[in-house]
């Protein structure tokens, strides 16, 4: 899209994750990438030798980056603790946030930084990429066409064998608020809050259990070694979700299961139909028979598709202040559910309620 303004993006966090967004922005000409912090200089300089940005705008301390060198817009990609702080000094620094998922450590977190960018005017946006996925686009318009009818159930499934991340802080309750749930179920869940029309959450049961995470591989894994001393997170999640309009999301979610492989996919069932994400599959009845249905042809779901789409919302949305896919208050839903989850988990599995904890359009 040519345009004779460019959006003056800046880096919070220069880790693997602002690797994708650097590669995704890379590709648009009305961006420019003008700095980045990170306590990290490693990791950041090589992303700014390979992205043309210079060395005198790579900083350890990001509150000095946004003083001195004033961007429109900054790329949140710190561990999960840091989003709020981080999106909040960026917010009150005058630009607009582009936060990963998930928003923040919790709700009331999300809430204080939307409270935050309405206060000074400025766009705060989730990196939700799974919802520009092909196939979530697809069953998306088939929900808001009326495919499905009534959505009655969700059933959402973030299933690893034996997956335990050995890199970051993945392990740290502390820094990441939780483990497989808050880290690859938040994926597979918001993709299916999304395509169900984003209902509001209004109570929750769940349970957590940790059994391998916190002792030393024992086993033959792709991702042997990690750091079980200081693993403090799940490695098993579920969770049952119900909204103010009926329906119910049924979620799983491991870091180390013991089953045949390694599952990311979500289900809906309706009145009229029901389809399962992976496949990219619609059922339901025609001409007196039951019928499959699947497109010929969809949109890439692959990564770099997924982060190319999300990232050029998020600069449309902010130079052309067109509508995003991912607002904040998508994040903040989301958040409220994990948040339903771990609270109903640590209090035995009893059923906790879910309260608005800010005004969701």
């Amino acid at each position: 899209m040519a345009s004779t303004k460019k959006l003056r993006i800046a880096f919070i966090g220069a880790g693997g994750i602002a690797g994708a967004h650097l590669r995704a922005l890379a590709k648009l000409d009305d961006v420019e990438v003008v700095a980045m912090a990170d306590v990290a200089e490693a990791g950041m300089k090589k992303h700014a030798e390979e992205y043309g940005i210079p060395s005198d705008r790579c900083y350890t301390d990001y509150q000095e980056m946004l003083d001195k060198v004033e961007p429109d817009a900054v790329s949140v990609c710190t561990p999960n603790g840091l989003h709020a702080p981080n999106s909040i000094a960026a917010l009150k620094a005058g630009a607009h946030v582009f936060v990963e998922k998930p928003m923040a450590m919790n709700a009331e977190e999300a809430r204080q930084m939307i409270d935050v960018a309405k206060s000074v005017d400025r766009k705060l946006v989730i990196g939700f990429q799974y919802r520009f996925a092909g196939k979530t686009q697809f069953l998306k318009r088939a929900a808001d066409d009326g495919l499905f009818g009534k959505i009655m159930f969700g059933r959402v499934q973030a299933l690893r064998r034996r997956g335990i991340p050995n890199w970051g802080v993945f392990g740290r309750k502390d820094l990441q608020g939780g483990g497989p749930m808050i880290d690859i179920g938040v994926h597979m869940l918001e993709m299916c809050h999304y395509t169900m029309g984003s209902p509001r959450p209004v109570a929750a049961v769940g349970m957590t259990d940790t059994y391998l995470g916190n002792k030393p591989s024992e086993v033959s894994s792709r991702w042997p070694g990690w750091d079980h001393k200081t693993y403090t997170v799940e490695d098993f999640a579920c969770g049952h979700i119900r909204f103010e309009n009926g329906e119910v999301i049924h979620i799983e979610s491991m870091f180390a299961g013991h089953i045949e492989q390694d599952v990311m996919d979500f289900q809906l069932m309706g009145h009229k139909g029901g389809a399962v994400w992976s496949e990219s599959r619609v059922f339901t009845d025609q001409n007196g028979h039951m019928v499959d249905i699947k497109p010929n042809y969809l949109e890439s779901s692959d990564f770099p598709y997924m982060f190319d789409r999300k990232m050029r919302d998020f600069v449309d949305h902010v130079l052309y202040n067109k509508p995003s896919m991912a607002p904040a208050e998508h994040g903040l839903r989301v958040q409220q559910m994990l948040d339903g989850i771990y609270r109903s988990a640590e209090q035995g599995g009893k059923e906790v309620a879910i309260e608005e904890l800010a005004t969701v359009e």
